[in-house]
C-alpha cells in the first residue's frame, strides 16, 4: 500500500536532536512495533498479544487516516538514531480544545536495560518540540502503571511533576495496581528571586508598558532596586514570574491590604500578541487563591484595549468606571471564592 508520509495538520513533520529524530510513523516499522508491544504488554493497555493481521488492519484502517485529519486524536512517530529505528510513540488522546495530550513511547526491548533513561530523555525533548512548539499544546502527561520504578525518576529529571496517583486503578493477574500521572506544562510559574531585578527593570521601562502605566515617567535603576527590595521583603506583596519553556516572559504582581488585593502584569515585548497574557493571569490568580481569599481588583486605563480583553478572558468582570491619577479607567474584579 502507499502509506502517507506527512501529517497534513502539521507544518513541520520531522523533529531532530543531534543524531536522533522523530518522523511520522512509517509503515515499514509496523512489525517491529508489534514485536516490542507484545514483549512489553505487561505495562500497556493492550489486552492481548497482537497478530500480523491485527497490525496490518490497524495501520491500514486507523493509522493511515490520521495523516489527513485536521485534528487527529493521535500523532504517531518513529524514533530514529542515525536513521535506524529504535522506538516509537507520540501524542495520544489529544484534547485539542483544552490543549493537552498524553505521551506514549516504547523503545526496542533489547535497548531498555542499558539505554532506558537516555533514550526516554531524548525522546521527551523531541516530543516537546512537537507538542509545545508545533501543536501549541499547553500540557503533556504520562499515564503509567506502577510497574516500572525507573520511569518516575527519569520523568522528574525531565521536568515532569507527579500530578496524581490513581489508587488501585487496574487489576493485573488479580492484583490491584496504581496508576501514576506525571505532567509537564508549557507555561510554568515561580516566585520572583533576587536575580530577576534587572529583568523586571527592563520590562518596566519598555515604551508600551510606560504608556499603559499610571506612572508615565521612565524608572531610574536606583529607584527600581529600592522598589524591588521592598516588594520581595513585604509579606503583603506577591510577585510571580511566568516562564514559557523556561524562558521568563511575564511578571504578575499582587499587592494585598486590609480591604482589597490589586493585580499588575508586565509582559516581555517579544512575547506579546501570542495570547500568553490570559494564560499568565489565570495561572497567577490560581496560585494566589491557593493561600488567599480576598477578591482581586484590576485597574486598567480605558484606552488599554488589549489588557481589557485579556483580563475579561481570564475571568475578570467589569465593576465600574473610575479615575486613577486623573486618568479615566475601568475597575475589573476577579472573585476568588
Amino acid at each position: 500500500m502507499k502509506f502517507p508520509l506527512e501529517y497534513q495538520c502539521l507544518n513541520n513533520n520531522i523533529f531532530c536532536e543531534k543524531a536522533y529524530s522523530i518522523v511520522p510513523i512509517r509503515y515499514e516499522d509496523r512489525l517491529k512495533i508489534m514485536k516490542w508491544r507484545n514483549e512489553q504488554v505487561y505495562h500497556l493497555r493492550q489486552k492481548k498479544k497482537l497478530t500480523k493481521k491485527d497490525q496490518e488492519n490497524y495501520f491500514k484502517n486507523v493509522v493511515s487516516n490520521l495523516f489527513t485529519q485536521k485534528k487527529p486524536n493521535q500523532l504517531l512517530f518513529s524514533f530514529l538514531k542515525n536513521g535506524d529505528f529504535i522506538g516509537y510513540g507520540g501524542l495520544v488522546h489529544i484534547d485539542w480544545e483544552n490543549k493537552n495530550s498524553e505521551i506514549s513511547f516504547i523503545m526496542n526491548t533489547d535497548l531498555e536495560k542499558k539505554y532506558f533513561e537516555k533514550y526516554w530523555s531524548i525522546y521527551l525533548k523531541l516530543i516537546e518540540q512537537l507538542a509545545f512548539k508545533e501543536s501549541r499544546l499547553d500540557s503533556i502527561f504520562t499515564y503509567a502503571y506502577d510497574l516500572r520504578p525507573k520511569l518516575y525518576p527519569m520523568l522528574n529529571k525531565n521536568g515532569f511533576k507527579l500530578k496524581e496517583i490513581l489508587k488501585d486503578k487496574i487489576s493485573i493477574n488479580n492484583i490491584s495496581v496504581d496508576v501514576y500521572v506525571h505532567q509537564k506544562n508549557k507555561i510554568t510559574i515561580r516566585d520572583v528571586i533576587k536575580s530577576d531585578v534587572k529583568l523586571l527593570f527592563d520590562w518596566a521601562n519598555d515604551k508600551l508598558v510606560r504608556e499603559h502605566s499610571f506612572q508615565l515617567n521612565k524608572i531610574k535603576f536606583d529607584e527600581h532596586i529600592k522598589w524591588f527590595n521592598n516588594k520581595i521583603s513585604d509579606k503583603n506583596s506577591i510577585l510571580y514570574i511566568l516562564e514559557d519553556q523556561k524562558k521568563p516572559f511575564c511578571l504578575i504582581r499582587f499587592d494585598i491590604n486590609e480591604q482589597e488585593t490589586t493585580i499588575g502584569i508586565l509582559i516581555d515585548k517579544t512575547f506579546r500578541g501570542k495570547g500568553l497574557a490570559v494564560k499568565a493571569l489565570v495561572l497567577g490568580c490560581k496560585r494566589y487563591s491557593n493561600n488567599n481569599n480576598k477578591d482581586i481588583l484590576a485597574y486598567i486605563k480605558k484606552k488599554n484595549f488589549s489588557s481589557i480583553k485579556s483580563f475579561e478572558r481570564a475571568g475578570f468582570t467589569f465593576s465600574k468606571e473610575t479615575e486613577i491619577n486623573g486618568t479615566p479607567s475601568f475597575l475589573y474584579k476577579f472573585k476568588v471564592h
